[in-house]
């Protein structure tokens, strides 16, 4: 065991940990001249596009170092806050972290954030500084940032370039004399934390587990503690490049598990593993349960894909422990599901994943936050309002508590004004700002969650020219004065466009829903309107005009009289039509609504 390290690579989204992961394998020869591809470690197709890391990776290395053999277990993590709990369940498993920074841009939100995260976990930090190569780098300016946020010495910060292979040794050198060997007990019963799985069609559930006490057997009985069933192991092994199989796996290490399970449900991110001849209850305190931020209905184009679509989410729910639903019926839509994500980039990955990785064709609602409402006769029960239409009726409702969150947001000096005026606008209050540097500044808010789903982060990058980083924490509910604007389609409400919205913003809103609706909806044979209401009250509308035949075109000189009767008749027929006729919405008009500042 004091040979074993384990250490995860924590960073802000785009900061270069994908490529040091790919050097250290390099260095470690741990990959093959013909295996070697840029980001590596990121193996899904909506990775390698958007080049961002979603998942995280686990794989094991060996290095020689002083004569002796490590095993070095590395953890890749993503770096977009709306996947912060992947690198919460990475952190849980490891024992030490090396903190990458770009020279470039220095340190940024999630960075702070992240390191908060490993920090409260015991987790020795290795600080590097990456892409001290490029033109733009700042090595000695961005060394002082990471030296006042650490308190660590500036011979400590490890300068690297993760492009060139520049300090990948002393990385590796720091990682074995820095980071501590794992604590556990070999000899006493088996405890192992499962930190991740993934379904595999012909083998099922693989689960990925780190060993804290005792060791893994191959062909052994276990049991899952949270769900108290037991299995058999039919294969253990760790996770190089392709995955080995073992006979035994001890304390201290990190590797996959095969017992043939099918059913998505058995496993559980966060369990304990246990052996069942000779079961120890006590569970490993691993990471928190999520809390989803934003809701969004995800239905089946075809309601007879809804049980597909179960399974398809079930499966998807293993490999993303942070996506939360419960069934849920809409009276557009037929029956679907309501989704918890921790924020809009998860939310459209998780859309893509199920297109992708699925087949499954999806419509997605207007994404929404949780709210709380209290009703005037009770004004202790809480009614707990995930969907807008399950806001109840006005007169009856005493006040509607909404989530706020603390932001932070790190930017150049050049762009307070900006920043500061888009957080204004969003509802937000300021609560201090602080300078990091002369030309950076933290700017920390109070906001309401659900006016930075819509479309903050690209607006924040739009005013900040891209320098501006964001991250965010729930800091508790407020009350608020909320509505919920309906969206009635030829007289008919369509509850999938609803929108719980604050009082002030509530005509704006719903007088661009309704000018975007009109150009998204393709036009009918009859009028169509389209109006937003609060309650009873109409407070905007637009029409969708008829497309008309030109009924008078074979009918040529006579009387007027003889094209009047032409077009009554036509009249006749289209207002028969309207009382029967329905209106087509496509999936654009629902996701329209995000982007109503366009």
């Amino acid at each position: 065991m004091k040979n074993i390290r384990n250490f995860c690579i924590i960073a802000h989204i785009d900061h270069g940990k994908s490529t040091l992961a790919d050097r250290l394998l390099e260095f470690t020869g741990s990959i093959t001249d013909r295996e070697k591809q840029d980001q590596l470690l990121d193996d899904m197709d909506l990775e390698r596009e958007r080049g961002i890391t979603i998942k995280s990776h686990a794989i094991q290395m060996y290095y020689e170092h002083g004569e002796e053999d490590f095993v070095l277990n590395l953890i890749d993590t993503p770096g977009h806050v709306d996947f912060s709990y992947e690198v919460s369940r990475s952190i849980a498993a490891c024992e030490g972290a090396l903190l990458v920074v770009d020279a470039a841009q220095s340190i940024q939100a999630q960075t702070i954030s992240n390191l908060y995260l490993a920090l409260e976990n015991d987790l020795e930090i290795i600080p590097v500084l990456n892409k001290v190569d490029l033109p733009s780098a700042n090595p000695q300016e961005v060394t002082d940032d990471i030296v006042d946020l650490l308190g660590c010495k500036a011979e400590d910060v490890i300068p690297s370039s993760a492009k060139t292979g520049l300090g990948v040794e002393n990385i590796l050198s720091a990682i074995i004399e820095r980071i501590p060997s794992p604590s556990g007990d070999p000899e006493k019963p088996l405890q192992a934390l499962i930190f991740d799985s993934v379904y595999n069609p012909f083998r099922g559930i693989e689960t990925y587990f780190r060993v804290i006490n005792g060791s893994i057997k191959k062909n052994q009985k276990i049991k899952f503690l949270a769900t108290d069933k037991s299995y058999g192991a039919d294969e253990v092994g760790t996770l190089n490049l392709k995955q080995k199989p073992k006979t035994e796996i001890f304390a201290g290490d990190v590797g996959y598990l095969i017992t043939g399970i099918k059913e998505a449900k058995e496993v559980k991110v966060g369990d304990t593993i246990i052996d069942f001849e000779n079961p120890t209850n006590e569970a490993i305190s691993g990471f928190e349960d999520v809390k989803p931020m934003v809701f969004a209905g995800i239905y089946p184009v075809d309601t007879e894909d809804y049980e597909e679509l179960r399974g398809a989410m079930e499966k998807l729910q293993l490999n993303d422990a942070s996506l939360v639903f419960v069934p849920e019926s809409s009276a557009a839509l037929g029956f679907g599901f309501r989704c918890g994500f921790l924020g809009m980039l998860h939310m459209e990955i998780v859309q893509e994943r199920l297109e992708r990785e699925f087949g499954m064709t999806v419509i997605t609602t207007v994404p929404n936050v949780s709210y709380h409402a209290f009703s005037k006769k009770h004004t202790e029960e809480i009614i707990l309002v995930n969907n807008p239409s399950d806001l109840p009726d006005p007169s009856s409702l005493d006040r509607v508590e909404e989530p706020f969150i603390k932001a932070a947001v790190i930017t150049k000096s050049d762009f307070i004004g900006n920043v500061m005026s888009l957080c204004i606008e969003k509802r937000g209050v300021i609560k201090s700002q602080t300078y990091l540097t002369t030309t950076r500044v933290e700017l920390i808010f109070d906001m309401p969650l659900a006016e930075i789903v819509f479309d903050f982060y690209d607006r924040l990058k739009t005013v900040s020219k891209g320098y501006a980083s964001f991250d965010y924490s729930p800091i508790g509910l407020q009350q608020s004065k909320l509505v919920r604007v309906d969206i009635l389609l030829n007289a008919k409400p369509i509850d999938a466009l609803s929108a719980l919205i604050h009082t002030d913003n509530a005509y704006r809103m719903g007088k661009k829903i309704c000018e975007k609706l009109k150009e998204l909806i393709p036009r009918q044979q009859f009028d169509v309107p389209i109006q937003a209401a609060i309650g009873t009250k109409i407070i905007a509308r637009e029409t969708i005009k008829a497309v008309r035949k030109d009924v008078t075109a074979k009918c040529y000189g006579g009387d007027i009289t003889r094209k009047r009767k032409l077009l009554e008749n036509q009249k006749k027929g289209k207002k028969r039509m309207r009382q029967v006729g329905s209106v087509e919405i496509p999936q654009e008009a629902f996701m329209a609504v995000l982007k109503l500042n366009d």
